[in-house]
C-alpha cells in the first residue's frame, strides 16, 4: 500500500496491506489485545525504561479524546500497533516547551507509541506508521507533531529524524525516565 492512496479510515475495517500485513484502524474493542501485545514486547526489551507503558484505561482515553490506534495483522494476529494522540491545549501538551504559540496548542498532535513484535521487525512498519499518523494529523488540522523517545532507542531516533523531526529538548519524563522530545512543523495552515 502506498501511503498516498486514499484510505478508508472509518470504523475498524482493514484499510490496506503493507509489507504483507493487513493494516486496520482499531477501536475500543481492540484495546485489550493492543495492551497485551505492548506488555509482551516490552517484557523482552533490554531495559524496561525504554518504553513508557500504558494501561487499558489510557488507551481508551486516547480514543475518547479523538486519538487513533492502527494495527498490523498477520493471519488475524495483531503484531504491531501505533497511536496518534491528541493532547489538547492543557498542561500535558509539550508544544509549549518548544515554542508552539498558545493559539496553536490545540492543533498539536502526538506520535505517541509504536510497538512492533520481533517477528515483523525490519519491514519498515515504524516508518509507514509515521507517515500514516502524520497524514491523519494533518487531515485533523495539525500544525505540529511531537514524539518522545528513549535516548538509546536507535531505530526510533533514526526513523523520527528520517521523517523530518528535529530534537527539541531532553529531560526526565514518565516518572523519571529520560526522553528526547522530537517535533515537526507541518505545512498544514488554515
Amino acid at each position: 500500500m502506498n501511503i498516498n492512496e486514499k484510505l478508508d479510515l472509518s470504523g475498524t475495517q482493514p484499510i490496506g496491506l503493507y509489507a504483507g500485513l493487513e493494516i486496520r484502524r482499531l477501536g475500543s474493542e481492540h484495546v485489550t489485545e493492543t495492551h497485551r501485545l505492548m506488555l509482551d514486547v516490552v517484557s523482552r526489551l533490554p531495559d524496561s525504561g525504554m518504553f513508557a507503558t500504558d494501561d487499558v484505561d489510557d488507551l481508551l482515553v486516547l480514543l475518547k479524546r479523538g486519538g487513533e490506534i492502527y494495527g498490523a495483522f498477520e493471519d488475524g494476529e495483531l503484531l504491531a500497533y501505533t497511536t496518534l494522540a491528541y493532547p489538547g491545549d492543557g498542561e500535558g501538551n509539550l508544544g509549549r516547551e518548544f515554542g508552539v504559540p498558545e493559539n496553536e496548542l490545540a492543533r498539536v498532535w502526538v506520535l505517541d507509541a509504536t510497538i512492533v513484535h520481533e517477528s515483523v521487525r525490519g519491514r519498515g512498519l515504524q516508518r509507514f506508521f509515521h507517515e500514516l499518523r502524520e497524514r491523519r494529523a494533518a487531515a485533523k488540522g495539525a500544525v505540529c507533531l511531537y514524539s518522545t523517545v528513549h535516548p538509546d532507542n536507535a531505530a526510533s531516533l533514526r526513523n523520527l529524524e528520517a521523517a523530518g523531526f528535529a530534537r527539541q529538548f531532553s529531560r526526565p519524563m514518565y516518572g523519571g525516565l529520560m526522553r528526547h522530545c522530537y517535533a515537526k512543523r507541518l505545512s498544514n495552515q488554515r
